[in-house]
């Protein structure tokens, strides 16, 4: 079984309110903030922009989530280095991290079943 495309974009920002208006001027819709500096943009269907303020001293990072809609039926060929295997995250789905060929890491996430 593949992922099924884009699932979510995890973006750090060193300043919230900049990027909301950007995000916001650009057609997302803010679904969900919760006053701290993160929040929750969304375009019509598209991919989920999950946005979050770090410290001026810390580079701003991003990283890109794949979707995968049976955790229990992803297996991926040997090509693919797992790094961490499918595991609970603190906002409710399942997630396993790979890593291409050029060392990048990327994440899969999975609806996390009850």
């Amino acid at each position: 079984m593949a992922t099924e495309g884009i699932e979510a974009v995890f973006l750090e920002t060193r300043n919230w309110g900049k990027t909301a208006k950007f995000f916001q001027e650009l057609g997302f819709e803010l679904e969900l903030t919760s006053g701290d500096g993160s929040g929750v943009f969304r375009n019509g269907e598209g991919a989920y922009f999950v946005v979050v303020e770090v410290p001026e001293n810390r580079d701003p990072g991003l990283q890109i989530a794949l979707k995968v809609s049976d955790e229990d039926g992803f297996r991926p060929d040997p090509v693919v280095e797992v790094v961490t295997p499918f595991e609970d995250t603190h906002y409710g789905t399942r997630e396993m991290t790979v890593r291409d060929p050029d060392g990048r890491i990327w994440s899969l996430q999975a609806a996390k079943t009850a």
